[in-house]
C-alpha cells in the first residue's frame, strides 16, 4: 500500500512537471509484451515441460510408496513383528525421499525457481534493451512500466508503446535469425548434446540415488539384525545363567542328601 501511495504521489508530481515542461513520457505493459514474444513463450514451454516431467516423477514415487503400503497391509498377517517393522522403516524412508525430491525440484531454492530465472531473465533483458533503444531514438524523458503492482489511475492509449517495443524485438529477432542460421543449427546441436548430457547425468544420479537407498536399507536391516542378535544373545546368556544356577542348586541338594545318608550309616 505504501508503495502504491508513493507511486501515486510521484506520478502526480511528475504529471505537473510534464505539463509545465513538455517532457515526453510513455509506458509499457510488460505482461502484454512478454506474452507476445516468441522467445518468452518458448522458454515457458521448456519450463512447463520440465515441470510436467518432475511432477510425473513425484507421482510415480508416491505410487510406489502406496504400493508398498498396500503390499504390507496384505502380507502383514504372514509376517513376523520384526519383518513388519523392517517394511515400515523402509516405507518411512521412501516417504522421506519423496519429500526431499519435492523440495529439490519445487522448494524455495529448487530447480523450478533456478531454471525459471535462467530461462526468463534473457527475454526480460531483451525487452529492457529494446525500451532503452526506443527511448533514446525517440527522445523520451520517462518510460514507465504498467503492471499489477503499480497504481496507475489513468493512462491514455497514445502513451502506450508496448506494440512498438514488440515490433523492435520482432525485427531484431528476424535479423538475428537471418544472420545466424548456421549459429542456430549449431545451437540446436549444442542443445541436443546438452540435453543428452543432462538426461545421462539425471539417469546416473537416479542410479546413484538408487544405490544409496539400497545401501541405506541394507544398513538399516543389518542394524536391526545386530540389535536382534544382541537381544537374543542377552536372552541366551540369561537362560544359561538360570540353567547353571538350577544345576548348582540341584547338585547342592544331592550333596546334602548324600551327607545325611552317610551320617545315618
Amino acid at each position: 500500500m505504501r508503495k502504491n501511495i508513493a507511486l501515486l504521489i510521484f506520478l502526480l508530481q511528475a504529471g505537473f512537471l510534464f505539463a509545465q515542461s513538455g517532457l515526453k513520457i510513455a509506458y509499457i505493459d510488460m505482461d502484454y509484451i512478454l506474452e507476445n514474444v516468441p522467445e518468452y513463450q518458448e522458454a515457458n514451454n521448456q519450463l512447463d515441460a520440465k515441470v510436467q516431467k518432475w511432477r510425473a516423477e513425484v507421482e510415480q514415487k508416491l505410487n510406489q510408496v502406496e504400493q508398498m503400503k498396500q503390499a504390507l497391509k496384505q502380507e502383514s498377517p504372514l509376517l513376523t513383528k520384526e519383518l513388519i517393522e523392517e517394511r515400515e522403516d523402509e516405507i518411512d524412508y521412501e516417504v522421506q525421499q519423496v519429500v526431499a525430491y519435492q523440495q529439490k525440484r519445487f522448494g524455495p531454492q529448487g530447480d523450478f525457481i533456478t531454471q525459471k530465472r535462467q530461462l526468463i531473465q534473457p527475454v526480460q533483458d531483451q525487452v529492457f534493451n529494446a525500451v532503452q533503444e526506443y527511448a533514446i531514438k525517440r527522445d523520451f524523458d520517462y518510460i514507465f512500466e504498467r503492471s499489477s503492482d503499480a497504481l496507475m489511475l489513468f493512462s491514455a492509449d497514445r502513451h502506450d508503446i508496448s506494440d512498438q517495443i514488440l515490433k523492435m524485438i520482432d525485427r531484431q529477432s528476424r535479423t538475428d535469425r537471418r544472420e545466424n542460421k548456421g549459429a542456430d543449427i549449431a545451437e540446436d546441436t549444442y542443445k541436443s548434446v546438452e540435453k543428452a548430457k543432462e538426461d545421462k547425468a539425471e539417469e546416473a544420479q537416479r542410479e546413484r540415488d538408487r544405490l544409496t537407498r539400497e545401501k541405506e536399507r541394507e544398513n538399516l536391516i543389518k542394524d536391526r539384525e545386530r540389535a536382534r542378535d544382541s537381544a537374543r544373545a542377552a536372552r541366551q546368556a540369561a537362560f544359561e545363567a538360570r540353567r547353571q544356577k538350577l544345576l548348582e542348586d540341584r547338585q547342592r541338594r544331592r550333596d546334602s542328601l548324600d551327607r545325611v545318608r552317610n551320617n545315618k550309616d
